[in-house]
């Protein structure tokens, strides 16, 4: 019994291509976290979670919470304040999710949210640009 499960566990470490697949699962998985974390962070009025999850590249064009805060609120409403969201498509490339939202604002209208979340020197995703549509999923992420 031994040799059979040292048979199996040599198998498992010499089929690294299908590691590749969960790894890209695991980015998805992680990038729909961190989303809907600052999404409930905006939900919570709370700026200073919401900062957390942005990558340096925003943080450059909005040195501070409040100004961040302030820009999400104008510019990204349906995201601020979602009547509703889930999760449509996700695509991975390199250390990028490309991450669809569909929002339903609380005036009723739909929106997709395509979220770049960047994996970060550490290790930790932040997100790094939301490119807002009015309509339902498209056919290219």
């Amino acid at each position: 019994m031994r040799i059979v499960t040292a048979a199996v566990f040599l198998c498992m470490l010499l089929l690294p291509p299908l590691a590749r697949p969960a790894m890209a699962e695991d980015a998805v998985q992680t990038a729909q976290a961190v989303i809907t974390a600052q999404i409930e962070a905006f939900l919570a009025d709370d700026a200073a979670a919401a900062y957390a999850f942005a990558s340096p590249t925003i943080r450059q064009k909005f040195p501070d919470e409040t100004s961040f805060f302030e820009m999400v609120k104008r510019g990204y409403a349906p995201v601020y304040r979602p009547g509703n969201f889930g999760f449509g498509r996700a695509r991975v490339s390199g250390d990028t999710v490309l991450q669809e939202v569909l929002v339903r604002g609380t005036d009723g209208k739909d929106w997709t949210a395509v979220y770049q979340v960047v994996r970060q020197p550490d290790g930790s995703y932040k997100i790094n640009g939301v490119h807002m549509m009015r309509s339902a999923a498209g056919s290219d992420i």
